[in-house]
């Protein structure tokens, strides 16, 4: 039996790994010209990647992706992830070589751009905090290309709010097992496993709000230390920017999810303690 469930998970996890290996590798292949060094940095971080979700998702026991068994959590992630991926491509295309699609792209992301530029916004902290010797056309680009990716990110999590809000995820129809959902939190450690995860949902959310804030800090302090960060390469342009939008939505996400998974388990408790009631007060 167990051979036979492990076999049964290779095709959904040979899928994954290959659309991650795929997203990773998009921005070279979209790019008119890609230097080999590059190309074949980004052809072993894509088989890394994709490597590992492979081995995560082709094993019946958790490792370290989380939530794997409470769809679509993952699936919205990776969706979010490959979308902003693709259009911070075309968005960089658009400059060298400019098509359909990478035109469309940076109308949307001019729009975004133009909607954001205000003092004091994530964005407008980004482009500031890159070095003075950055091209203007340049900073317009990050501009736009940091607006886009930021509002498809609060786009992304208000739609996963709104979901829990809808009683619309977890989506499995059997009972949330925490252990396998939740592999690097420990239920039997600590205190109350509800307040814990209360109190990780409150620190994840919290660090999600004010980490668009705090990374043009580490921009700054990047020309300080080693090397400054100007995102003018364009691979560094399209990982730079999506790993400044997605990592605070990814850590909001988180954080609901956990402040929901631990409304759940108070409801269980709940529900358990009144049917033990009228349990006693039958008998």
């Amino acid at each position: 039996m167990g051979d036979a469930k492990a076999k049964s998970n290779v095709p959904g996890a040979l899928a994954r790994a290959v659309l991650v290996v795929a997203l990773a590798i998009f921005p070279a292949m979209a790019m008119p010209s890609t230097a080999p060094d590059t190309a074949q940095s980004t052809i072993l971080l894509a088989l890394f990647a994709g490597g590992i979700v492979f081995a995560e998702y082709s094993s019946d026991y958790p490792g370290l992706i989380e939530f794997r068994f409470a769809a679509p959590f993952n699936r919205s992630r990776f969706a979010l992830v490959a979308l902003m991926a693709v259009l911070l491509a075309l968005l960089q295309r658009n400059v060298v070589d400019p098509g359909t699609l990478s035109s469309l792209a940076a109308t949307l992301a001019a729009a975004c751009g133009a909607m954001l530029d205000f003092p004091g916004s994530p964005v407008s902290l980004l482009v500031a905090a890159l070095p003075d010797s950055v091209p203007a056309a340049h900073l317009a680009l990050v501009r736009d290309g940091a607006a886009l990716a930021f509002v498809l990110s609060a786009t992304t999590v208000l739609a996963f709010v709104t979901a829990i809000r809808l009683d619309a995820w977890p989506m499995g129809t059997g009972p949330f097992n925490v252990w396998i959902n939740l592999p690097t939190f420990d239920p039997t450690a600590g205190n109350d496993v509800v307040l814990r995860l209360q109190r990780h949902a409150r620190i994840n959310v919290v660090l999600g709000l004010i980490l668009p804030f705090l990374l043009p800090g580490a921009v700054i302090a990047s020309a300080l230390l080693i090397k400054p960060l100007t995102l003018l390469s364009p691979m560094g342009f399209v990982w730079g920017i999506l790993l400044w939008a997605y990592l605070p939505a990814g850590l909001v996400m988180r954080g609901v999810a956990m402040a929901r998974v631990a409304r759940m388990i108070r409801t269980s408790r709940r529900r358990f303690a009144d049917s033990e009631g009228n349990a006693f007060a039958t008998a």
